[in-house]
């Protein structure tokens, strides 16, 4: 599944990143890695995420939300 269709309260591990490689880079140096959990805060208008990962929380918009994919986790 991807991030954009993840659910606030929920823990989701990082499968897969597929961004243009600035971006990927840009999150790679904010924490976010193959194998990171993240769990989804709130949910905003127009598909804007508010995640928790490492400790810090991110508004991501759902150009980027879309393109990471994330298993759930139990």
């Amino acid at each position: 599944m991807h991030l954009s269709d993840g659910k606030p309260g929920c823990c989701y591990t990082i499968e897969q990143i597929a961004l243009p490689v600035e971006m990927e880079h840009r999150l790679e140096a904010l924490g976010m890695t193959i194998g990171t959990k993240v769990s989804v805060a709130n949910r905003k208008g127009r598909g804007i995420l508010i995640i928790k990962l490492r400790g810090t929380r991110f508004a991501l918009g759902y150009n980027i939300t879309k393109n990471i994919r994330v298993r759930c986790e139990a």
